[in-house]
């Protein structure tokens, strides 16, 4: 018997954000939505929304662009997700 699996919202930005080649075209709601899904506490002051995690060494710092995440924010995302292995069911 075949089982099908539905991947979450968070898990299909969590692949694109992996894949690269989108990093323009992220919207920033669901980048901040996948970061809480992977643990990340959010703190805002202004426009700036801070995400930090115990264990987690980096603070990564987010604004929107037009709706959009700033391609260098998902980048960094991206970086640290490897780095830390985050996503892997953590």
């Amino acid at each position: 018997m075949l089982a099908l699996r539905v991947m979450s919202h968070s898990e299909k930005v969590l692949r694109r954000i992996l894949q690269g080649g989108a990093d323009a075209n992220i919207d920033f709601e669901d980048l901040c939505a996948l970061l809480r899904s992977l643990g990340f506490a959010e703190r805002t002051r202004g426009s700036h929304h801070v995400f930090g995690r115990p264990g987690v060494e980096e603070l990564l710092n987010l604004q929107q662009d037009g709706g959009k995440a700033k391609p260098y924010q998902v980048r960094q995302v991206r970086n640290v997700v490897l780095k830390y292995n985050l996503g892997a069911g953590n």
